[in-house]
Parts: C-alpha cells; sequence; structure tokens
C-alpha cells in the first residue's frame, strides 16, 4: 500500500510538472507575442533555418543581425554606454561575453531547454554554452588521394604539402592563434613537438586569408589542396568536393556562448527565443542544415564519421596572450 502511494504521488508530481511548464511556456509565449519581436545579434554566420523555424513554431517576428567577432565587442559596449543596446539576445565567443559581462550587459537566466547540457557548457548564471566552433584539416576528395590525407596534424609539415595549404592568417586571426596555442597545450607531447610542428607548417609556405570564411574557395577550385578550416563548410558548401582528415588526435574548437542582455527591450521574447535556441529541435538545425558542433546531447551534424571525433574546447586566452602569440607567429611564419 505505501509503495502504491508513492508511485501515485510520484506520478501527480510529474504531471504538475509538465503542466506547469506548459503553462509557462505558454505565458511567456503571450507575453512575447505582446511585446512583438526578439532581435538577436550574433557572430554565427547561416543560421537563418533556426531564425525562420523559430517564427514559424511560435509566429514572433526574430531580427538577426550578424556582427563580425573582431567588432562585437565595441559594437554592443558602445550600444550600451549609450543606453541604445537593440539587441535582447546575444552569441558571441566565451571572451567576447566575459567582457560584456563586466561591463554589466549581461543578465542572470537558467534555461530550462539546457537541462541536460554537459555541467562544463553552464559557465555561470549568465553565460550558457551550446556549441564548439570544432577545426579540422579539410581537403579535396577529387585531388588528395586517399592514402595521401593527413592522418596526424604532423602530417601538414611533409614537405609535399608545399604551397598547397589555405589557412586563416595566425597573426592577426584569434580564432586561429587559441586553435594553435591549443594544440600546444592538448594534443602535442611537448612544446618542442609543437614548435617543431609549427615551424614545419611555417616551411611549407600556407596561402592566408583573413578568417575561416575564406577558406573553403581555394580548396574546392584546386588552387590549394588541404586547409585548415571548419567541417561544416563541408554541408553549407556542397555540393563541393569537401572532405574532412579523420586524424589520430583530437578536434579542438573556440566554446560557442549565448546570453540575454541586462536591459532586453524585450525580456519574455529573449527567454523564449534562448530556450528555443538551446532546444533539441533548433539543436538539430544547427546541426543538420548549417553543420554546427552543437552540445545538446546525441545530436551531431551530418558529416560522415564526425560522431566519432572526439571534440574538445580550447581554453580561452586573454587578449594579452593573443597579442603575445601573434608577434610570436610572425617571427616564424
Amino acid at each position: 500500500m505505501k509503495t502504491l502511494v508513492i508511485i501515485i504521488v510520484s506520478i501527480f508530481l510529474l504531471t504538475s510538472s509538465a503542466l506547469f511548464a506548459a503553462e509557462s511556456q505558454e505565458a511567456l509565449l503571450a507575453k512575447t507575442k505582446a511585446e512583438g519581436k526578439v532581435t538577436f545579434y550574433a557572430n554565427i554566420t547561416a543560421v537563418e533555418p533556426v531564425i525562420e523555424a523559430f517564427i514559424k513554431k511560435f509566429g514572433v517576428k526574430a531580427e538577426y543581425k550578424r556582427i563580425s567577432t573582431d567588432k562585437f565587442f565595441a559594437t554592443v559596449a558602445t550600444e550600451h554606454e549609450a543606453g541604445k543596446l537593440m539587441a535582447d539576445v546575444l552569441q558571441a565567443p566565451i571572451p567576447i561575453l566575459d567582457l560584456l559581462k563586466g561591463k554589466g550587459v549581461l543578465t542572470s537566466y537558467k534555461s530550462p531547454s539546457a537541462a541536460d547540457y554537459p555541467g562544463w557548457t553552464k559557465k555561470d548564471d549568465r553565460i550558457q554554452i551550446f556549441g564548439i566552433e570544432y577545426v579540422a584539416v579539410l581537403y579535396n576528395k577529387e585531388l588528395v588521394k586517399p592514402a595521401d590525407v593527413p592522418k596526424r596534424y604532423e602530417d601538414l609539415t611533409d614537405p609535399k604539402w608545399r604551397r598547397k595549404i589555405v589557412m586563416a592568417n595566425p597573426t592577426t586571426h584569434a580564432t586561429t592563434i587559441s586553435w594553435l596555442v591549443g594544440l600546444k597545450e592538448q594534443v602535442f607531447p611537448s612544446e618542442n613537438a609543437w614548435m617543431k610542428f609549427i615551424k614545419g607548417l611555417a616551411a611549407n609556405e600556407p596561402m592566408f586569408v583573413s578568417s575561416f570564411g575564406p577558406t573553403p574557395a581555394p580548396i574546392e577550385s584546386g588552387e590549394k589542396l588541404i586547409g585548415i578550416s571548419m567541417p561544416k563548410y563541408i554541408l553549407t558548401k556542397a555540393p563541393a568536393p569537401l572532405d574532412w582528415a579523420r586524424v589520430e588526435q583530437p578536434l579542438l574548437g573556440t566554446p560557442r556562448g549565448m546570453s540575454i542582455t541586462n536591459k532586453a527591450p524585450h525580456p519574455n521574447a529573449a527567454r523564449l527565443f534562448f530556450d528555443y535556441w538551446l532546444s533539441r529541435e533548433a539543436a538539430k538545425i544547427l546541426a543538420d542544415k548549417v553543420g554546427e558542433y552543437v552540445l545538446c546531447p546525441g545530436v551531431y551534424p551530418p558529416i560522415n564519421g564526425i560522431e566519432k571525433a572526439k571534440v574538445l574546447p580550447i581554453r580561452e586566452l586573454s587578449d594579452d596572450e593573443i597579442r603575445h602569440w601573434a608577434e610570436e607567429f610572425k617571427k616564424i611564419f
């Protein structure tokens, strides 16, 4: 009898919880529709499928403003200080969000949609990590023989790749600088081994571009055969002949974060959008349509073999560290 009572109480609590959650979202949606829209500032690209799905699902207007990483902090901080920040929700690399948090731009919010995310993604009550801007070795699968595809990062130093590599400039592109330092800290067994790799890569005279965005084009055209880039381009640039090298070592990348602004013009819409972005539904769209490596459990981009890769977040480098390594790489590359 006692067991039966426990079961009945448990069912009641679960049912009540589910009804409360449904009622809460319904109430939140009603308030959101009264506000009219949500405004989203982000440095991530090609996220229109998620924006469109949000609009279709909730009937709420969503405005997406793309701001490049190098201008993100200045843009948001300036608008905030002038009392003219229009953004409700922000997406940016963690160091930028940390700086904005220090300026009082971010508010506290813990989304129920992130309940199943890994513990380390809940950086604090103002920043939620939802994905990793993962980096790999991409190559032209029509021009590179299977036997020649790199199996380790060290293979990029092979002289056969001289003047056949493209990468974001390691003396100016902060994410590439952080990625290279991440290899030192998480992949190579010693600093000497890492420096040998750096010098070997430089000796192959890679072509430099401003960021990851321009890296796929010269690989696709055959101007270059391989590059340090993002696997998501295999999807977004399809049917370009791109594939990724299944190296034995982990893939590394910059954590992607989300926050709600402290004085969001549309605070209810901000929470609704934030919850949706972290939901399994939106995570699948980001993975399936954009090729993003998301941290919603069990969701992977439809890139052959990527679910088997070990993907690790790299450490946040300070501005001083970025400047230091930029100067060091200028001496080598």
